[in-house]
C-alpha cells in the first residue's frame, strides 16, 4: 500500500501544484492539464495494474510456506527446497493417466539377468501404494513411453543409477528417463535386492523428490536401506499435495 500511494504522489502531485498555480497562462495550463490528464488515464492505471498481481502472488507464495510450515514435521522437504533453491518440481496431477513406463527387457551386459527386470518393477509398484494423483503403467513399446529405464554396464562416478527429467517454465516435469547400473563403477555387481534399493531411490527422484540428510531414506545420497521409509512416503504426499514453483 505505502508502494502505491508513493506512486500515487509522485505522478499527482504535479497536477496539484500545476492546478494551484495562478501564474501559469491560459494557454500553459490547458497544455498541462492535458499532459496531466493523459498520465492519469495510462501510466498510472498500468502501475496499479503492475502492483496488484506481484502483491497477489506474493501472498500466495507466502500461503505456500505457511503450509509447508505447518505440515513439514517428519518429512525431508526442506532439504529438497534447499536443493532446489526454493523450488519444487513434480509432475502435474494426471487425473487419472498413468504415466507410462518401458523398461528395457534385456540388455547385452555381462551378468545381467532379467530379475533386475522385475525388481524395478516392484519398486515402481512400492511407490504406487502412495496412491499420489500420479500413477505408473508399463508398456512394452518404448517408442510413446513417457518414461524409459535403461541399463548400463557401470557408471564413471560412484553412483549406480542416474535420473534425468525435463520441467517446463512452471515447473511442471514433462518427461524423465532413469539409467541403473548392473556394476558398482568399483566393478561389483547389483544383487538384486540393491537393484531394487536403486530404482526406488531413482523413482524418487523421477517423481520429484531430491536427496536427505536423513540416512534412513531411501532418498539419502548414499542409499542403505531397502524399502521406502515413514518420512520418504510424509514428503511425497506433501509435495504432491503443494503446487510446482518457487516459494520466494
Amino acid at each position: 500500500m505505502r508502494a502505491a500511494y508513493f506512486i500515487l504522489l509522485l505522478l499527482f502531485g504535479p497536477l496539484i501544484l500545476g492546478a494551484d498555480h495562478s501564474a501559469v497562462a491560459g494557454s500553459h495550463r490547458a497544455r498541462a492539464e492535458q499532459r496531466y490528464t493523459s498520465v492519469s488515464g495510462g501510466t498510472i492505471a498500468r502501475a496499479l495494474s503492475a502492483i496488484a498481481p506481484r502483491s497477489r502472488e506474493d501472498e500466495n507464495r507466502a500461503e505456500l510456506r505457511r503450509r509447508i510450515r505447518n505440515a513439514q514435521a517428519g518429512t525431508y522437504i526442506n532439504d529438497i527446497l534447499g536443493e532446489r533453491d526454493s523450488s519444487l518440481s513434480r509432475w502435474p496431477d494426471r487425473r487419472g493417466e498413468p504415466l507410462t513406463i518401458w523398461i528395457q527387457p534385456t540388455a547385452d551386459i555381462g551378468d545381467f539377468t532379467t530379475s533386475f527386470v522385475a525388481r524395478v518393477r516392484q519398486a515402481f509398484l512400492e511407490w504406487s501404494t502412495l496412491n499420489l494423483p500420479v500413477q505408473f503403467a508399463f508398456v512394452d513399446d518404448s517408442t510413446n513411453a513417457d518414461v524409459h529405464v535403461t541399463w548400463i554396464d557401470r557408471f564413471k562416478e560412484p553412483i549406480s543409477g542416474r535420473t534425468r527429467w525435463s520441467r517446463d517454465d512452471d515447473w511442471w516435469i514433462t518427461d524423465a528417463n532413469i539409467t541403473l547400473a548392473v556394476h558398482h563403477s568399483s566393478g561389483e555387481l547389483l544383487d538384486d535386492d540393491s537393484m531394487r534399493a536403486m530404482a526406488l531411490h531413482e523413482i524418487g527422484h523421477l517423481l520429484g523428490l531430491d536427496h536427505t540428510r536423513d540416512s534412513m531414506a531411501v532418498m539419502a545420497p548414499k542409499v542403505r536401506v531397502r524399502q521406502l521409509s515413514d518420512a520418504d512416503r510424509a514428503t511425497a504426499r506433501l509435495l504432491y499435495a503443494l503446487p510446482a514453483g518457487p516459494l520466494r
